[in-house]
């Protein structure tokens, strides 16, 4: 494998002419620009395209982002074949047993041609991308180049989503177009409240680190966070405001409890001026606020139905409990087990798509998703993958290492927005690359791609020096 030499390595060398300098400096951008992690941030950025009108059936959608996922793992294949790079070796505890059970549910669906674009698509998104973003992020530099385009991607999407909203060019809302959707539009009304709340994440850790990268890195920080933050509020979506705040939390207290405990009392006093900060959307965020609190009590429509959605979910995996009734196959068992009460659709407009009325074809809920569709077969194999990653974050933790920290807090926002929502749309795509970017740190390959574990070391002390 290439080992790439330190960042600092011109400065502790001896002196050399202005020529020599310039040529290193040509090789340097050269072997940069050659990494193929920029294939991966390629990916990333991709995601940001309108996927355009429904393809295949009602449901199925091909974006972008799907296309460059292949690609993705056609080029880690290439390397894998030619011998460029190798396959952890932690990969098959990790996704081996989600590939059986996937296999498994497919061969006892109820209807198994249904079932086996679900496989596919299930092997895709959750084994094929995340072990081809392994095989092509070889060191930390490599996770830089993926996280920045994460971020990028999330303050270009804030950046426009906040326009719509000021502009009146949002998605619908109570009959006014003020909620951001980014280029996503009000097809995948979700989509850029989870672009932006990653993105949020991953600034935050680089605030932490910021005080002792320049004087302008802070604020820098801090600005985009500004901006994350308020599109995240306008795009009023309550189930990414919950799982944007536990990572949030979970990843400052696990950095520094006192710094924690400093942060959350300013945002706590930044919470009162985020109806002046809102404008014409402050309305909608207090509400949108408070109907969160009275979910259990008194639900709305959206709250009420993902409910029944959850109730229809439970009851077809206690009559199919092993393999559950197959993959892409809730949408035709939902009448049967939903009660009267479940809405025939969401409504939803944008200026650009117009009114749409979309079906309800998933228990907006990725657990209960696996246990419907597959059982308690394909739930274990999803928690079998989820705990090895988790064992490997907690085995190689380096509270001073920002891509470990930052691997955390992706890792805790996806598991808490699974309990309010599943995989569709774009995001399907940035949800595989950034479990790729978990299971970077989590297996541990970064130190066998390029940079040794010593340095890792040294890293972590000089950043814990005051």
């Amino acid at each position: 494998m290439t080992h790439y030499a330190s960042p600092l390595a011109w400065s502790e060398a001896a002196p050399v002419s202005r020529p020599r300098r310039t040529a290193q400096a040509a090789r340097a951008v050269r072997a940069s620009l050659g990494r193929p992690s920029w294939l991966v941030a390629a990916a990333v950025a991709s995601i940001a395209i309108p996927s355009g009108s429904q393809a295949f059936r009602p449901g199925v959608q091909v974006a972008a982002g799907d296309v460059a996922s292949v690609l993705l793992v056609a080029a880690a294949a290439f390397l894998l074949v030619t011998r460029r790079v190798t396959m952890p070796s932690a990969a098959l505890p990790a996704f081996g047993p989600l590939v059986a059970a996937f296999g498994v549910s497919t061969v006892c669906s109820a209807d198994i041609l249904a079932s086996l674009p679900g496989f596919v698509r299930n092997v895709q998104l959750f084994v094929l991308v995340p072990l081809a973003v392994v095989l092509l992020v070889r060191d930390r530099r490599d996770l830089a180049i993926v996280c920045s385009a994460v971020l990028a991607l999330g303050l270009g999407e804030a950046g426009y989503g906040i326009w719509q909203s000021v502009t009146g060019n949002g998605a619908s809302l109570n009959g006014e177009n003020i909620r951001a959707v980014g280029t996503f539009g009000a097809v995948d009304v979700m989509a850029m409240s989870i672009v932006a709340g990653m993105a949020f994440l991953i600034l935050t850790v680089f605030a932490l680190w910021a005080p002792g990268r320049g004087r302008a890195a802070l604020p820098a920080a801090l600005l985009g966070l500004g901006v994350l933050a308020l599109a995240l509020a306008l795009a009023l979506s309550r189930g990414t405001w919950l799982a944007l705040g536990a990572a949030a939390v979970l990843t400052l207290v696990v950095f520094d409890r006192w710094t924690a405990a400093k942060v959350l009392a300013c945002c706590g006093a930044l919470l009162l001026v985020v109806p002046v900060l809102a404008g014409g959307g402050s309305a909608a965020v207090l509400d949108r606020a408070g109907s969160m609190a009275a979910s259990i009590s008194d639900p709305d429509r959206s709250v009420a139905d993902r409910y029944h959605l959850w109730a229809a979910a439970v009851r077809i995996w206690e009559d199919n409990p092993v393999t559950g009734v197959g993959a892409k196959n809730f949408p035709a068992y939902r009448d049967s087990y939903a009660g009267i009460e479940l809405s025939s659709g969401s409504e939803t407009a944008d200026p650009v798509h117009g009114y749409i009325r979309q079906p309800l074809l998933s228990p907006h809920n990725e657990y209960l998703l696996f246990l419907s569709e597959q059982g308690v077969v394909g739930l274990a194999g999803l928690a079998a993958m989820i705990g090895v990653l988790l064992a490997g974050l907690w085995t190689r933790r380096r509270v001073r290492d920002p891509f470990w920290l930052v691997s955390v807090s992706l890792m805790a926002f996806l598991l808490v927005n699974f309990l309010y929502a599943d995989l569709g749309g774009p995001t399907c795509a940035l949800f595989a690359i950034v479990l790729g970017i978990v299971a970077c740190r989590a297996l541990g390959e970064l130190g066998e791609h390029g940079l040794a574990e010593r340095g890792l070391a040294e890293h972590g002390r000089a950043e814990a020096r005051p």
